[in-house]
């Protein structure tokens, strides 16, 4: 809402907005934070524009009059949006069958996973028939990019340099850091072929396939991995891919034989094993055992 706020100290007027809740009672993020909302959703009156917020375990908020109260709005002419994962909401209420969003890249195998017939873009924002963008700061970017669509973008520009943000972002730049940064890689085949594997952890690349797309063969890769990773490609791809599946074990609903096609593993057995290995327990007991996720 901040960009909003602030455009409204240059252009008085140029937006306006109500908070809104299932129920109409305060919502508790995830933080703690109580949020003090304007009414409920289902007395919402006409409006221009209406975006799902969510973070963790966006299904568990989600009811058949949830989704009868966004499909209503939806025929009533407002556009529907989503911020990081409320495009969970709006599939599951059977929204977005067709269209692309995009939503926070963490999230984006499972929703993929549940929801194939939707398209899931990792760009920061998507700006068209379906507002969506990736939470966290790209809230700010899908905002400014709305002010500039809406009243032009000598204004959005102005709010930008209130909130110091710098400069507007493209929705194409990357959600996550480069991964140079993260691993502190800097060998060319070495940064393509984690690419790769982040990229493709469902279907797990072929060794002799991986080394042949970054230009190396495959002794090149493993000498490359072990001497600035200290893993095997292997070691690191299944790394790769447990990591992730502790992830949708944390904070989605899959069951526990989906997360391990999800992730690539050839038998929930073989799963099983894997885990327990790196995180000592088994997927079942963290799935049990979501306190700290």
């Amino acid at each position: 809402m901040e960009p909003f706020r602030i455009a409204n100290r240059f252009q008085p007027g140029a937006s306006r907005w109500r908070l809104l809740s299932v129920d109409g009672q305060a919502v508790a993020a995830s933080n703690g934070i109580a949020l003090m909302v304007d009414g409920a959703l289902a007395e919402a009156g006409p409006c221009t524009c209406l975006f799902v917020v969510s973070s963790f375990h966006p299904l568990r908020h989600y009811t058949p009059e949830l989704g009868a109260a966004l499909r209503r709005l939806e025929r009533g002419g407002a556009t529907l949006g989503a911020i990081d994962t409320g495009c969970f909401i709006l599939a599951e209420a059977g929204l977005l069958r067709g269209e692309t969003v995009t939503l926070h890249w963490e999230a984006i195998p499972a929703f993929r996973e549940r929801y194939p017939q939707v398209t899931a873009s990792q760009e920061l924002f998507l700006t068209e028939k379906r507002p969506t963008s990736a939470g966290a700061v790209a809230g700010l970017d899908l905002a400014l990019a709305l002010l500039a669509r809406r009243h032009g973008r000598e204004l959005a520009l102005a709010v930008s340099e209130q909130l110091v943000q710098g400069q507007m972002r493209s929705p194409s730049e990357h959600q996550r850091l480069q991964v140079a940064s993260r691993y502190q890689v800097h060998n060319k085949k070495l940064a393509q072929a984690i690419r790769l594997m982040e990229e493709q952890l469902e279907d797990p690349w072929p060794p002799e396939e991986l080394a042949a797309r970054c230009g190396a063969t495959r002794r090149q890769l493993e000498r490359l991995f072990r001497a600035h990773l200290k893993a095997s490609p292997a070691e690191f791809y299944r790394a790769l891919r447990l990591d992730r599946a502790r992830w949708l074990l944390r904070q989605t609903e899959l069951s526990v034989v989906e997360i391990s096609v999800a992730c690539g593993f050839e038998s929930p057995s073989y799963f099983s094993r894997a885990y327990r290995k790196r995180f000592g327990r088994s997927p079942r007991e963290d799935r049990e055992d979501r306190s700290g996720a």
